[in-house]
């Protein structure tokens, strides 16, 4: 069942890696996961790469969802943190290995920050999810 509504207005640009909207009905559960960065198990950083951070990231938040109840096409938005200076062309590409091509994309905010709070961590991932209400 579709939760949520992906809204793109005729008269703006349209990208497959983000909807300009999302409407949630209401009686949506709304889950909220904070930032994950690119560590492992035993909560380290798993390398310096971007790409390699991203991508524990999204495993990170796809094991948050689904002990909440959700997958990751019920996310409706993403806020993603990159340190300055990261080429954000590998972010991206681990993230369109990581996100299904039939589902329709979430709202995005990207931003560059000075640093993120975990040491060598150069990318964080949060997300808001829909589901149907229980």
């Amino acid at each position: 069942m579709t939760t949520a509504t992906h809204i793109n207005p005729d008269s703006m640009h349209r990208n497959p890696a983000f909807s300009w909207v999302v409407r949630v009905p209401a009686g949506a559960d709304t889950i909220y996961v904070g930032g994950q960065n690119g560590v492992g198990p035993d909560g380290t950083v798993v390398g310096p790469g971007v790409g390699e951070q991203t991508r524990q990231a999204f495993v990170n938040l796809r094991t948050c969802l689904e002990a909440a109840g959700a997958e990751v096409t019920d996310v409706v938005k993403w806020t993603i943190l990159c340190v300055e200076g990261v080429d954000i062309q590998e972010g991206f590409a681990a993230f369109s290995e990581f996100w299904p091509r039939d589902a329709a994309p979430p709202a995005i905010t990207m931003a560059f920050v000075a640093g993120l709070g975990v040491p060598g961590a150069v990318v964080e991932i949060e997300a808001v999810a829909a589901v149907p209400a229980a």
